[in-house]
C-alpha cells in the first residue's frame, strides 16, 4: 500500500467509559498488509488533523483494530473519532509504523496505565502465539474505564494484576522492579507512569525497558541554536535558524518528507544521519538509538551543541 490509503470503519463498539473500538476495513479488494505487536496507525481524524493510534489486533475478518480514548480537555482529535467517524464513512491512515517492537524470546512484564493497554493487548496476543512467559501489571482510575481489563484477567487466570485506584490499589513499579530479571519491561500509559519505570529500572541491564510515548518529550520545545543540514541525495545545503525546525526549512526548499504529528511522537519525519551530532528531542528512539546518532525525527530534532553542520541520507 502506499504511504497513505483510505479504509473503511467497518464497525465501532464502546468497550469501556469514554473508549470506543474502531474496526478498520480496507477499501479494495486487496487484504490489509501484516504488522508487528507495538505497531501503530497515524490516522486522519480531521481534515489536516492527524493522530496516532496502537493497533490491537487483526481481527478474524481481517479488519485492523484500535481503541481510542476521549480525551476530555485534549486537542480534539480523540473528540473527532468519537463523534464523527461512523460505520460506513471513510478515513485516511499512515503506515503501520513501529517503534515499540517486542521481543518474544524473551520473558516480558508487561505494565500498562490507562488507554496504554492497546499496543500491550497485542503484545499479550503474540506472547501466547509464541510461547513467550509473561505477566501483565494495569492500572487504571476505575475499573469501567480500563479496556480490555475483564476479558484479560478471564483468559489468562494468574498472569493479570490490577490496580484501581479508586478501589484502593496501586501500581508499585519500585517494588515490582527492585530485582532485576532475565526479562524485558514494555510500559506504555501516561508520561508519569513510564517515567517512573523508567526509573524504576535504572539499575536492570541496557536495553531491558521499552515504552510507547505519545506525548512531545520536554526537549521539543527548548531553544535551538543554528546550523546547517546537507542534504545528500537532494544535493542542496540548507541554514536552519535557531528558531526554525529542519523539517520546515527543508519543506520551504521544496524536499518533500513524508510527516504527521510534527511534535517528535509518531516517528514518521525519522531521518538517517550520515555525519554529525544530534540534539534528539523526540520521543520515539530509545536512549540507545538516540546515542547513536544514526537517525532523528527531523521534526524536533537538530544539530546538537558544538556541531555545526549535519549530513543527512535526505
Amino acid at each position: 500500500m502506499s504511504s497513505r490509503f483510505p479504509l473503511r470503519i467497518a464497525a465501532r463498539r464502546t468497550v469501556a467509559s469514554d473508549v470506543v473500538a474502531i474496526d478498520l476495513a480496507a477499501v479494495g479488494p486487496e487484504p490489509l498488509p501484516t504488522w508487528q505487536p507495538g505497531a501503530h496507525l497515524d490516522v486522519e481524524v480531521a481534515p489536516g488533523v492527524e493522530r496516532q493510534y496502537s493497533l490491537v489486533t487483526t481481527t478474524d475478518d481481517g479488519h485492523w483494530r484500535v481503541a481510542v480514548l476521549r480525551e476530555h480537555g485534549g486537542r480534539g482529535g480523540s473528540v473527532a473519532v468519537h463523534d464523527t467517524l461512523e460505520v460506513g464513512s471513510t478515513v485516511t491512515v499512515g503506515g503501520p509504523r513501529n517503534h515499540f517492537t517486542f521481543e518474544p524470546d524473551r520473558p516480558a512484564v508487561f505494565v500498562a496505565g490507562g488507554i496504554g493497554i492497546t499496543p500491550i493487548a497485542a503484545m499479550i496476543a503474540e506472547a501466547e502465539l509464541r510461547g513467550t512467559p509473561w505477566e501483565l501489571h494495569y492500572a487504571g482510575r476505575r475499573r469501567d474505564a480500563m479496556a480490555f481489563a475483564e476479558d484479560l484477567v478471564a483468559d489468562h487466570p494468574g498472569r493479570v494484576s490490577l490496580a484501581v485506584a479508586d478501589e484502593g490499589t496501586r501500581l508499585d513499579v519500585d517494588a515490582l522492579l527492585a530485582v532485576p530479571r532475565d526479562a524485558v519491561v514494555y510500559c506504555c500509559g501516561p508520561k508519569r507512569l513510564m517515567d517512573a519505570v523508567e526509573e524504576a529500572a535504572s539499575h536492570w541491564p541496557d536495553g531491558s525497558v521499552r515504552v510507547e510515548r505519545f506525548e512531545a518529550s520536554d526537549a521539543a520545545t527548548l531553544p535551538g541554536t543554528e546550523f546547517e543540514a546537507e542534504l545528500a541525495v537532494s544535493g542542496m545545503t540548507l541554514a536552519v535558524p535557531a528558531d526554525r525546525t529542519l523539517l520546515e526549512v527543508a519543506e520551504d526548499a521544496g524536499v518533500f518528507v513524508l510527516s504527521s504529528c510534527r511534535e517528535g511522537t509518531c516517528g514518521t519525519c525519522e531521518t538517517p544521519v550520515l555525519e554529525g551530532s544530534v540534539d534528539h528531542r523526540d520521543a520515539v528512539l530509545s536512549a540507545a538509538e538516540q546515542a547513536g546518532d544514526h537517525t532523528m525525527m527531523i521534526c524536533v530534532s537538530r544539530a546538537a551543541r558544538g556541531c555545526p553542520r549535519l549530513v543527512l541520507d535526505l
